[in-house]
């Protein structure tokens, strides 16, 4: 698949290019980052918007919505990318993985916690909105700030899904693949 339109090639705007590699460390910024790139306003509102620093969750409860939110936009590449970088920090299992593209909130490998948060996302991604019985149990195990935290997430990554899948981004060499 060939991106519907091209990254941009460095030298990148400088406070694009600071941004761009504080993320990366040091690696070759990743296809998406570089198609942002192409105009700095853009690209410093998609880097505004991004919830990977510590905020009110933790690496795991915020990686199963990352992963269960592409997977249900069907955005391969961004899934790929978070289950090649962050997978195994959030010590999720490789059923866990599986399910956040094949599975439920019911399957047996997920916690009680864990079902909540793919719930959350299994509604939101479904009606745009959380109904009254997900809302009280997600405010009995998360506060309110967590809470709007994971609204803004699954959001972000919902626009991310459609910038990776609408502007074709290729996949990168290093990211997972959807199971079959």
């Amino acid at each position: 698949m060939s991106a519907r339109i091209p990254p941009a090639t460095p030298p990148f705007d400088p406070e694009v290019a600071a941004t761009i590699d504080r993320v990366m460390r040091g690696q070759p910024p990743l296809h998406l980052f570089a198609t942002m790139a192409r105009d700095p306003r853009l690209a410093r509102k998609f880097f505004a918007g991004g919830l990977l620093d510590k905020g009110h969750l933790t690496v795991r409860q915020r990686e199963i919505v990352i992963d269960r939110t592409t997977a249900l936009c069907g955005a391969e590449y961004e899934w790929g990318v978070h289950i090649a970088g962050f997978a195994q920090k959030a010590e999720l299992t490789a059923e866990q993985v599986r399910s956040t593209v094949h599975g439920t909130a019911e399957d047996a490998c997920w916690s009680d916690e864990d079902r909540l948060l793919v719930r959350l996302c299994d509604a939101l991604h479904k009606d745009c909105d959380v109904d009254d019985d997900l809302w009280k149990a997600l405010r009995a195990t998360f506060s309110e700030n967590a809470i709007v935290e994971l609204l803004m997430l699954a959001g972000f990554y919902r626009t991310v899904s459609y910038l990776t899948n609408a502007l074709r981004i290729p996949l990168e060499s290093y990211g997972a693949r959807f199971p079959k």
